[in-house]
């Protein structure tokens, strides 16, 4: 087969290490938005590009580059840019507190797919995957602003995929628990590490639904729950 492309935001993150590293052993081209002279985070062999994934032009850009290679066109996009946040309760957030969470989340998935879709619509379809979280679906108290993101993400997704289909793009979301990653180690130092998700074990699925293996699947919500 030949060779595709995936533009993975994220990529120097803790989940985002894992997945344009499975996805370059898997041979596609990984493109990965970066910030800050975040190349040098990036693994061997992924091409990072300096753009934020929250601004219109810098999207732009960083999609110009994925699609540069004729001879690999945009297959995939992989929106893993995120972030958690505790609020309290709904009526102890402030409503700046909640809107920039949502903005967070939701933001940069809508404007890198938003980007990519031409592309991918032109090079005979492709695959679009969110990272949501299983608080979209299982909403703990104390982050009101984190669990309407995620929901967002996850609606999103299953808006492109309803809309896309018949031009031969699809649409799923994967819904991990507690990501196993540095991060999350030093924050809860005392939960049960065993109970989490890998990052490696998020990426192969999420290299499932980049590849051509999942074509009959789009809307989909994959819960990857690890042991928790």
């Amino acid at each position: 087969m030949a060779q595709r492309t995936a533009l993975v935001t994220g990529g120097t993150g803790g989940l985002g290490g894992a997945v344009v590293a499975t996805l370059r052993d898997a041979g596609w081209r990984v493109v990965a938005p970066v910030r800050g002279g975040g190349r040098d985070r990036l693994p061997e062999g992924v091409t990072g590009v300096e753009a934020d994934v929250t601004v219109p032009e810098e999207v732009a850009a960083a999609v110009t580059l994925a699609t540069a290679e004729p001879e690999a066109p945009l297959g995939a996009v992989i929106n893993l840019v995120g972030g958690f946040a505790m609020s309290g309760l709904v009526h102890e957030t402030p409503v700046d507190d909640f809107e920039a969470i949502l903005r967070l989340n939701l933001r940069p998935a809508y404007l890198v797919t938003a980007a990519a879709l031409p592309h991918l619509v032109a090079a005979g379809g492709g695959s679009v995957v969110c990272v949501s979280s299983r608080a979209a679906v299982a909403p703990f108290p104390g982050a009101a602003g984190y669990v309407t993101a995620k929901a967002a993400v996850l609606a999103f997704a299953n808006a492109v995929a309803v809309e896309y289909r018949g031009k031969g793009v699809r649409a799923n979301t994967v819904l991990p628990s507690v990501i196993d990653t540095p991060l999350n180690r030093r924050e809860q130092p005392d939960a049960d590490h065993s109970r989490w998700v890998t990052p490696a074990e998020i990426a192969r699925v999420i290299a499932f639904l980049a590849s051509d293996a999942s074509a009959p699947t789009s809307g989909a919500s994959i819960p990857v729950y690890g042991r928790a």
